[in-house]
């Protein structure tokens, strides 16, 4: 699995220190220009209540909204690119964002229990270099499939991405196949896999591994897609409809299956985790 292109280190990188959100300056919502709360906001989690907007959440701050408390524990935290391609700066861009995200690559992946439910779980941070799929995020994924797969446990994604990082060229476009056969082997031994999209899912990630949910739950007003607008509408030479590639035309065209507030994403999760575990609860009780 491209093993040659990781190596494992200590993370010498320093987690920044954030400050309390009653300490945090008032925020400017990018979609309407209201000033909010910092400390509101937050309670609100990280959605405008004046217009709706959603935030592009930390991946540390999705696993604590969806994952019960203190439950998540991280896997394959060592796991760094080895800059497969030597793209000019690509280390030094890395180990930069390393340092301001605390995470060493775009995606945080382990177990936790989502409302009493085990699952895997793996969140895209679209703070990381817009959460593209490189060599280690493709890794990561697929090893936690495997696990999945081999302990018999649901795998929920969050994806967020830009799509292929092309500064891993060619290795970043392997990582498509190489999710999505994990996610077909993890299928194969029973397993379900709930995909949810937030914004944005762009590019690769919607080509392969973000699609292949058996349950594809979406934020509201996330965008969704594989190329550009404009790369579409100069392709076909035709205007696309104003709400082209966002979660509610997926969901109107039958490419998502439920549109899910942020506030109600827990129970939802923990209400279809519920479901899928039943009929194994009770195979266990009879024998």
């Amino acid at each position: 699995m491209l093993i040659d292109l990781f190596q494992k280190t200590r993370r010498t990188s320093k987690q920044l220190t954030r400050q309390p959100a009653e300490e945090r300056p008032d925020i400017t919502c990018k979609g309407c220009g209201k000033k909010l709360n910092a400390r509101t906001y937050g309670r609100n989690l990280y959605v405008c209540p004046y217009c709706g907007r959603y935030s592009r959440l930390l991946a540390r701050t999705r696993i604590r909204q969806v994952a019960d408390k203190d439950s998540f524990r991280e896997m394959d935290a060592d796991l760094r690119s080895l800059d497969p391609v030597g793209f000019p700066g690509y280390p030094e861009k890395v180990a930069e964002l390393a340092e301001k995200t605390g995470m060493n690559d775009a995606v945080l992946t382990g177990t936790c229990t989502i409302g009493g439910e085990k699952a895997c779980l793996a969140v895209m941070d679209s703070h990381f270099m817009m959460a593209s799929m490189g060599s280690v995020v493709g890794e990561k994924l697929a090893r936690l499939f495997e696990y999945a797969a081999r302990k018999r446990l649901p795998v929920v994604v969050f994806t967020a991405s830009g799509g292929a990082r092309m500064q891993e060229g060619m290795y970043s476009l392997l990582q498509m196949a190489k999710v999505s056969g994990a996610v077909e082997r993890h299928s194969r031994a029973g397993g379900l896999y709930i995909t949810v999209l937030t914004d944005p899912t762009t590019g690769g990630v919607t080509a392969s591994f973000a699609s292949l949910g058996d349950i594809i739950l979406a934020e509201p007003r996330a965008t969704v897609g594989f190329a550009g607008r404009r790369v579409i509408e100069g392709t076909i030479g035709e205007t696309l409809p104003d709400d082209f590639q966002s979660a509610e035309f997926l969901l109107a065209h039958g490419f998502c299956d439920q549109i899910v507030p942020r506030n109600r994403m827990k129970q939802t999760l923990a209400a279809l985790l519920k479901l899928h575990a039943a009929p194994a609860k009770k195979r266990r009780a009879k024998g």
